[in-house]
């Protein structure tokens, strides 16, 4: 078997190509990450619903109730907070799992050839279940309150 031998400046298109080709890894890492990240945990999933859930609690509390925020308008403060919590959130745990999982993987990198753009990746990506856990439960909320405001509607006889 012949050794690989990496040159500085190789072509992006050839480095390209090589992701594509490692993308099973890119599955492998993915998983792994999250099977660790759930199977730990005494709360499992849940827990992707708790901690947004949690942070806007507080920040509705703190700039909705203490600052006196509002958003002037039919929409209940903490649906928009919570709105917007959700891709902070997203990019906050991906940046941050990103460059852990650069450490946390400094062996498979630097005895085995792979796009080094494999690992972050696979970080991300288990970040980005945790998004689509949270909007599930976005679309929830959104969904109570719009039954909640038809209920109240009918009850006052107005109609839409």
């Amino acid at each position: 078997m012949e050794p690989l031998i990496l040159e500085p400046g190789r072509i992006n298109r050839l480095y390209w190509r090589d992701l594509w080709r490692y993308r099973e890894l890119s599955y492998v890492l993915a998983w792994r990450d999250f099977s660790v990240r759930y199977k730990q945990t005494a709360i499992g999933v849940v827990w992707a619903f708790i901690q947004p859930f949690l942070t806007s609690v507080v920040f509705t509390l703190v700039f909705g109730r203490m600052a006196q925020l509002s958003t002037q308008q039919t929409v209940p403060y903490f649906l928009v907070v919570f709105a917007a919590t959700m891709p902070w959130q997203f990019f906050a745990n991906s940046l941050t799992g990103s460059s852990q999982s650069l450490i946390g993987n400094a062996n498979l990198v630097s005895k085995v050839y792979f796009p080094r753009l494999i690992v972050p990746i696979s970080a991300m990506v288990t970040y980005l279940a945790d998004l689509a856990i949270t909007f599930l439960l976005q679309l929830g909320l959104w969904q109570r309150i719009r039954m909640r405001a038809s209920a109240l509607k009918s009850r006052l006889g107005l109609r839409r």
